[in-house]
Formats: structure tokens, sequence, C-alpha cells
């Protein structure tokens, strides 16, 4: 994305605190606590809403707020590591979590809660590529004949994996520790602010170029001669991240006026075990093909989906949290193989701008079909809002699979 940076290879090491092997490990223990923090509210939610007074759509409008958050600096500023340097940018990035983190604790009515979502997908745009990439070349210089895996591996693990315990903590905190809309966020304020030193300690890969290159947003890029299957690849991704969506934002308040559950710990694991089949499905089926990826990504979105919808129809919670976790491996093999996909069709040269309009298009999958599903709560049960939900993003997710399977190699 971008200018091509120059890498430090021996240099940095000198300069900095650690070498590239520990700060490989220091990188991906940042980027996983950044990661997990951004999902540590999803339980929390229904706290807010009794403490404010607030309705149901307010709940979706405060979580597209993290996804706008983190589209705009994916745009703006997720490239800029490539001459402004790693390590410089994931200081920032997790030096805005922080500000994020004090915003929750300083201003908890629902202006604050949009705002503090906001700037904390800021954070984790700018985080997200930036932690990837950086990752990538620490290991490369440590262990130049090892490949990508690890550091690939590794990387999906930070991320989804975050992801995934971040509810797991907030149901934690919520169920068993006082004050959960405070401490939360006052014990991730003092991990941040922790990694963010660490950060300094970790070797840069990057040499800023000489003349800077000119600013400039991301560019995009739809590559001419395959439009059709990375539109398809898109639009897969989009429907994907709308299961995320639900998931983290409304899944508490399901659980709670559907089944009549308002245990928070219960909605920290619902969130939790989503995306964690998502990570676990990403790793599992890395080296298998790409045609039967996306086979069972089409079973397991069909069979999963179908069960959200049921559970609440019969009412069975079992079968609404297994649907979820099913759904979830469906959406993480999915958008493993969008992103193929995309980066198969890119343009010689252009596959950085080519899955930047991927990734930007993939996260308003949680803003605008959720924001929809928020407003439709409030005039319709339910059940019905989530059977049009599930029977659209079924639709959606098996369609785009069935097409990027057809055009997949032998």
């Amino acid at each position: 994305m971008g200018e091509s940076p120059v890498h430090a290879q021996g240099a940095s090491a000198q300069v900095s605190g650690v070498g590239h092997a520990a700060g490989f490990w220091i990188v991906a223990a940042v980027f996983f606590t950044t990661m997990a923090y951004s999902t540590v509210p999803t339980p929390l939610y229904p706290l807010y809403q009794e403490q404010d007074g607030f309705p149901v759509s307010v709940i979706t409008v405060i979580f597209a707020a993290y996804a706008v958050g983190v589209m705009l600096s994916l745009y703006l500023v997720g490239h800029v590591s490539d001459w402004v340097g790693r390590r410089r940018m994931l200081v920032i990035a997790v030096v805005v979590s922080i500000v994020s983190a004090l915003m929750f604790l300083l201003w908890p009515e629902v202006p604050g809660l949009i705002a503090a979502r906001f700037v904390n997908g800021a954070s984790i745009g700018i985080l997200s590529a930036t932690a990837t990439a950086h990752l990538g070349e620490l290991r490369a210089i440590a262990r130049p004949r090892e490949g990508l895996v690890v550091a690939t591996s590794v990387a999906g693990a930070a991320n989804l994996g975050g992801l995934a315990l971040g509810p797991l903590i907030g149901g934690l905190f919520a169920e068993f520790l006082p004050d959960p809309t405070e401490l939360p966020h006052a014990v991730f304020l003092v991990l941040l602010t922790f990694g963010a030193l660490a950060l300094l300690t970790v070797p840069e890969t990057v040499i800023p170029p000489d003349p800077r290159p000119r600013y400039r947003p991301q560019r995009l890029s739809v590559p001419r001669a395959h439009r059709s299957i990375f539109l398809a690849a898109a639009f897969g991704a989009f429907a994907g991240f709308a299961v995320f969506g639900l998931f983290s934002s409304l899944a508490p308040t399901f659980l709670a006026g559907t089944f009549g559950d308002g245990d928070h710990l219960l909605a920290g694991v619902t969130g939790f075990s989503v995306f964690a089949s998502a990570a676990i499905g990403q790793l599992a089926l890395a080296r298998v093909r790409l045609r039967t990826q996306l086979s069972i990504a089409i079973t397991a979105c069909s069979v999963g989906l179908v069960c959200v919808a049921v559970g609440p129809l019969l009412p069975q919670l079992a079968v609404f949290i297994a649907g979820g976790v099913i759904a979830g491996l469906g959406v993480g093999v999915l958008f493993r193989c969008a992103i193929a996909t995309a980066t198969t069709v890119a343009e010689p040269g252009h596959a950085g701008e080519t899955l930047a309009l991927l990734f930007l298009i993939a996260y308003a999958g949680p803003v605008l079909p959720v924001l929809a599903v928020g407003v439709a709560l409030t005039f319709a049960p339910t059940s019905a809002v989530l059977l049009v939900f599930v029977a659209l993003v079924l639709a959606a997710t098996v369609s785009a699979a069935a097409i990027m399977r057809r055009r997949a190699p032998r």
C-alpha cells in the first residue's frame, strides 16, 4: 500500500532495547491486547443501557461508530507506516486506544460512548495493517529461512484471537468484579500504557525514505479484468462482517430479551465463541484447497445462520449459540477466501490497494446492516427482525462463496 518501504536489517537492533526475535513477540502481545480491548465493551452494553436509559437502537449506533472509526483510519493512515515507520505508528495506535479508555472512564454518557468507540476504532484501523506488516518483517530478519507461515499465523491469532477474548474478559468483569463499566477500562488503560512503553524497545524495520513522500490517502483499486469476482469477494466479506457485528453489539440484547437470560458472562462467552471459531477455522483450514474451503464456508454459513434464526423461535438458547459458533466458522473461512481471491485477481503492483478496498467494504458490514437491525428492533419483534437479517445475510454469504468457488482454480 503506497510506496515500497526500505527495510532496516541491522542498524535498528543496535539502537533499540531488544532484538528482532524478542521484538516480534512484544509486537504480537501488544497487538493481541489492543485487539482484545476493542471488544471488551460487548457484554457491557446492557449495563450502559440500564445506567443511561437509552433504547436498543443506540447500542447499534455506539457499535457502528467503532466500525466507522476503523474504516476512516484505514483509508487515511493505514498505509502511512510504509514511510513514517512501523514502530512509530504502532505506538500512536496504542496511545489512541489509551485515549479511548480515558474517554470511557471520564465521559460515560451516550455522546461519550459513541465518541470513545469511534476513537477506539481509529486505533484499530491504524494498528491492524501496521502490526501485521511489522510482524512479518521482524520475523523475516530474525528467522530469514523460516518463510511467512509463523508470522502470518501469529498475526492472525493476535487479531482474531484478541477480538475473541475481549468479550469473555468483559463478561468476567461484569459478572464477578465491582464497577464493571469502569474497572475493565482502567485495567486495560494500565496494560496499554505498558504496551506502548514496550513498543519503544522494539527494532524499527522501515527506514523512512528521503525525501519523505507527500501524504495522500490510501489508494483503492478494483481489478478491471476481474471486477465481478472481486465484487463477489467484497460482498461476501461485507455480509460476513455483518454477522460479527450482530454478535459484537446485540448478542446481549437477544440473550436477555428473547431468552430471558441477562447473564453478562454468558453474553461474553457467546461473543468469544463466535470470534474464536472464526480464528480456529482460518488456522485449521489454512492449507486446504480454496475450493474446499469455500464449500466448507457455504455449509457452515447455511447451517449456522439457520440455527441462529431458529433458536429464538423454539426458543432454545443452545441452538442460537451453536448457530453463532458454526456461522462464525463459516464467516472466518469465507473472509480468508475473500482475501485470497482479491490478492489473486489484483493487478500487478496494486495488491495493497485492492486489499485496502476489500477491507473497507468488509468493515461497512457491521455498520449498515447492524444499524438497520437496531432501528427495526424499535418497532418490530426481535424474532422477525432476526429472521429477515439471517435471510439476507444467508443469501449474500452463500451466493458470494458460490461465485468465488466457481471461479477458483481446480
